[in-house]
């Protein structure tokens, strides 16, 4: 599928995640390819869904010409049932699924990951977001974009007890957070998703991390 410079197509995994479903609303529906593994009936109808397994994606992909991959993908060790398990979508299939976007032609990626990502934290979720990055940043695309956000505010449909608990006391733990440590405070995902949107019109290239305040700003609401 390949798009004139004028309405250059952006491949997004993930779309029906809190982030992905999102920025899907705020993409023109004539951009935009979503490619899961079930349908989405929320997102408009002219905008183009590929439904397979992830193990079929890359052969998918090698169809299209995306000039920019976007993918929101992600879970948790315990909704994923083991920490290989949350690896295996993590960081296998956000790399999977990279290296098959820059194969077709995307020069341009974003990922989000999350505030504290660190390859040599002892915290298997942010050791793993951070391999992630750093496979993504590896593999040769002109420009990237890593969004770090902390804590997502939003409704999502499967249940985090721990996440609704860190919501519900947000506004106070967030108060309390000196402006020097912004980064840790929490943020709206429809806010994640609006920066994402603002960055699908930049230029220029090399490897941009974006925190906390950088998200707000991109989104308009800094």
């Amino acid at each position: 599928m390949a798009a004139s410079a004028g309405c250059q197509s952006i491949l997004l995994a993930g779309a029906s995640g809190l982030v992905g479903s999102a920025l899907a609303r705020l993409i023109p529906a004539e951009r935009l390819i979503a490619i899961g593994r079930r349908a989405h009936p929320d997102l408009a109808d002219s905008a183009r869904q590929i439904v397979v397994q992830p193990g079929d994606w890359p052969a998918e992909i090698a169809r299209l010409s995306p000039a920019i991959a976007i993918s929101t993908l992600g879970t948790t060790i315990r909704a994923a049932g083991s920490r290989d398990a949350f690896a295996a979508i993590d960081l296998d299939l956000v790399t999977s699924f990279a290296r098959a976007a820059q194969a077709a032609g995307a020069r341009h990626f974003m990922l989000v990951s999350s505030v504290g990502a660190s390859s040599a934290s002892r915290n298997f979720y942010l050791s793993t977001k951070a391999k992630a990055e750093e496979a993504v940043r590896a593999i040769g695309f002109d420009r990237v974009d890593i969004l770090r956000p902390g804590l997502l505010r939003g409704d999502r449909q499967e249940s985090r007890p721990g996440e609704r608990l860190g919501i519900l006391f947000s506004p106070l733990t967030d108060a309390l957070t000196p402006r020097a440590y912004d980064k840790y405070r929490s943020v709206a995902a429809s806010d994640v998703a609006a920066a994402m949107a603002a960055l699908t019109g930049v230029s220029g290239a090399g490897v941009h991390v974006h925190h906390h305040r950088d998200i707000k700003a991109l989104a308009g609401v800094g």
